[in-house]
């Protein structure tokens, strides 16, 4: 089980090489900042969490290295979004050809970027309606599919732009065509 604790620092107004920083000065945590600045600290994950996510970007993983037209990010990398917050979805997978836009210097730090597709697997700790208001600001930030699973009640909320979300109970996969043309995401290893 993961810990989320939210703290209001606005009033500090950390510029992106501070928070950038911060998280490289406590890397046993898991720093997040919103659009207005407001951070929040993340605890580890526990171990099923962590197994479930592990088995979860190692199907995006395999995938993206057969498929060769993206590039895939496990749940420690940090994308800057456009809105000015600072996000690390569970798996993460952007096209190639955005990524080589990049500098190699900002290959190495927060990507300034939103992924073209995340995921967010629902730790026991986790608010629903938080991360759907996570999804919603990956949608509005440029990402084109978006996955919250919710392993508790066994539900996937599938996340398009400008579409309301739509919910799916139980379902044995998950397709990401056509943005991730051939990609399948087998739950019997998630649930």
């Amino acid at each position: 089980m993961s810990l989320a604790i939210a703290l209001n620092v606005e009033a500090l107004a950390l510029t992106d090489e501070q928070f950038f920083q911060l998280c490289a000065d406590n890397r046993e945590l898991r720093f997040e900042r919103s659009a207005t600045g407001a951070l929040t600290i993340m605890s580890p994950t526990g171990g099923e969490t962590g197994n479930r996510n592990g088995r979860l970007t190692q199907q995006l993983f395999n995938w993206s290295d057969l498929d060769g037209t993206g590039i895939a990010f496990d749940s420690s990398t940090g994308f800057h979004l456009p809105n000015g917050a600072d996000c690390s979805p569970d798996a993460a997978w952007m096209l190639l050809s955005r990524w080589q836009t990049l500098t190699p210097q900002q290959q190495t730090r927060f990507v300034p970027l939103c992924p073209d597709f995340v995921v967010e697997l629902l730790s026991p700790s986790d608010n629903l309606a938080t991360t759907q208001a996570k999804m919603q600001e990956y949608m509005a930030s440029g990402a084109r599919l978006g996955w919250l699973i919710n392993r508790r009640d066994r539900r996937v909320e599938v996340y398009r732009p400008h579409e309301t979300f739509v919910t799916l109970d139980g379902p044995g996969m998950l397709s990401g065509d056509p943005i991730l043309s051939g990609f399948s995401l087998d739950l019997q290893y998630i649930w």
